[in-house]
């Protein structure tokens, strides 16, 4: 059996980072990866994009060395991503920070409103159902998070997370402020309106449910396996149909149900899935 020689150059400066002498040929980027780490420890394998040209794409883990384009002396490119954070993390810093920020408003903490308002309560229903639906909402993410959701990736750049959190926690915080106010006034259409669009945030809540318990069925545990989703006996997946991607159309549905629940503007730009 042949055996490789695999050196990995810097992309940017092409200087020789790492020689490995018999590799196996049927080893995998990931398991080069791992080789890489012991000469670099400071690099382990989710900061590495190795690939076969300084500018080209990243090679994925489960690629084959005997596979790729190379001569048994095969030279790799090395590029650092940065520190890298898993995604579980990532979407339960996420949803977290939004179901946190829309409590302080929602129990009128001090320095929000005035003296006067702290630790009081609105004495309209829907700021409590709009409290209780938006509650729901991140609680259900949080916990499809930890129990629902396969990732294909196990890590994103940590510098990511600040971006994703402003997006969430800064909406939930506009939002919050104008529905939790103390001059807050209810919907034109009274119970009527609320009614209908409770329905609503309810009918897509479930939605959105069954399909990421749809598409996580799709995803063995500990695998990457790509399938093509097709509805099932579950009505709610019947959208697949029409669009690919019907969690998404839940999740809009969900929040245009939640502004019209609280003639609240801000409310749609929640709609991230």
């Amino acid at each position: 059996m042949k055996h490789y020689e695999v050196e990995i150059l810097d992309a940017k400066t092409r200087e020789k980072l790492c020689f490995l002498d018999k590799v196996e040929p049927h080893a995998t980027i990931a398991e080069i990866k791992n080789l890489f780490t012991k000469t670099h420890p400071q690099w382990y394998p989710a900061r590495q994009s190795l690939r076969l040209d300084p500018k080209g794409k990243s090679l994925k883990d489960e690629d084959v060395l005997q596979k790729l384009p190379v001569g048994t002396t095969a030279t790799l490119y090395f590029r650092d991503l940065g520190a890298q954070i898993s995604w579980v993390t990532v979407f339960l810093t996420e949803y977290a920070g939004p179901l946190f920020i829309y409590l302080l408003f929602y129990f009128r903490v001090p320095f929000i409103y005035g003296h006067k308002y702290d630790f009081t309560s609105s004495r309209h229903t829907v700021v409590h159902l709009a409290c209780i639906c938006h509650s729901f909402h991140y609680i259900k993410r949080l916990l499809e998070t930890l129990f629902v959701h396969r990732f294909s990736h196990g890590t994103m750049p940590l510098r990511n997370i600040f971006k994703n959190c402003t997006y969430y926690w800064g909406f939930a915080a506009w939002m919050a402020y104008y529905i939790n106010h103390p001059l807050y006034t209810p919907p034109t259409y009274g119970a009527q309106q609320v009614k209908l669009a409770l329905a609503i945030f309810v009918i897509c809540q479930l939605g959105n449910f069954s399909i990421h318990m749809a598409l996580r069925d799709l995803r063995p545990a500990g695998s990457k396996t790509r399938k093509i989703p097709y509805p099932t006996k579950n009505p709610f997946t019947w959208l697949f149909l029409l669009v690919s991607c019907p969690n998404y159309t839940y999740e809009v549905g969900s929040w245009i149900g939640f502004a019209i629940m609280t003639q609240c503007l801000p409310a749609p730009q929640e709609f991230r899935d």
